[in-house]
């Protein structure tokens, strides 16, 4: 899988301000602690200590996508389902000094995720990290890929779940012509 080992380019932050008066829950930072970074490249390529995520649906079939290559490279699929959760939570794997999160966005593989249930997954995502103390998750464009939702939309959900913490999310993306590729090799296996 020679394709998918890149170097981090293109690396740039957004940081998030906060429209919410209230102040932060215990244990989080104030406003504007949590930021967004994009980066073109492989997203296994990330430092080890980084948890990772991305969306996965109820039966944990992992057949198709990115999912494919969190199932060869993080196994677990029989402890994911014995944890039985349902769309708008999330399955997780410890692997190392990691946390890999498995958003549950829909009941079975062939189905599309709602905005609704993605929103839910990442919650349920964040409260884990809030109790472990995770700081830095790296992830695809979630929900974005065969799934069909829209960044403008997902990055907002993100903003929106994350503004209160201090967990710095990055955003990985392949260049198009290895996207193209990668998504063609490991479609429906």
């Amino acid at each position: 899988m020679s394709l998918l080992v890149q170097k981090r380019i293109d690396f740039y932050t957004v940081k998030a301000p906060s429209r919410d008066p209230k102040p932060p829950p215990a244990g989080q930072t104030s406003e504007g602690g949590w930021s967004l970074n994009y980066v073109s490249g492989d997203l296994f390529s990330c430092p080890e200590v980084e948890s990772l995520a991305h969306c996965i649906s109820e039966d944990c079939r992992m057949g198709a996508g990115i999912a494919v290559m969190f199932r060869k490279t993080f196994k677990g699929v029989d402890d994911l389902k014995k944890q039985e959760k349902k769309p708008g939570q999330c399955a997780i794997l410890k692997r190392d000094q990691r946390f890999i999160y498995n958003l549950v966005t829909k009941k079975k593989a062939y189905q599309k995720p709602t905005y609704s249930q993605l929103k839910e997954s990442l919650e349920d995502m964040k409260a884990h990290c809030v109790t472990n103390g995770v700081t830095r998750i790296s992830m695809p464009r979630i929900g974005c890929g065969l799934d069909r939702l829209k960044w403008d939309k997902v990055s907002g959900i993100l903003g929106n779940v994350f503004k209160n913490t201090n967990i710095s999310i990055t955003v990985y993306s392949l260049p198009e012509k290895e996207q193209t590729m990668v998504m063609k090799e490991f479609i429906r296996r």
